[in-house]
């Protein structure tokens, strides 16, 4: 029997255009419920594809503090927040609930 060898998915490798990591952002939205950190850990993802370091300056913050807030683990402050969707290039939108 042959061996099936697999890799470890990264979403990273699959958001290249703004509007890949758009409609990614939109999804995570959907799925994450009351969920911050989830939100906060696909705002990394996505910065991660677009490059930290460039996200970093774009902010003003460092790539460190970035990769702590952005790692899912807390929640970070809705400034940073504002401050990364910023430098992403995206914007946030609302609508009324149905």
């Amino acid at each position: 029997m042959k061996k099936t060898t697999t890799t470890r998915f990264d979403v990273v490798e699959h958001l290249r255009t703004p509007e890949e990591m758009a409609a990614y952002l939109e999804a995570c939205f959907e799925e994450a419920g009351d969920d911050a950190a989830f939100i906060a850990k696909a705002l990394g993802d996505i910065a991660r594809a677009k490059g930290m370091t460039q996200i970093a300056r774009d902010t003003g913050l460092s790539r460190e503090s970035l990769y702590k807030a952005l790692s899912g683990e807390r929640t970070p402050g809705f400034d940073t927040i504002l401050k990364v969707i910023q430098a992403l290039g995206l914007k946030l939108h609302a609508e009324a609930a149905k």
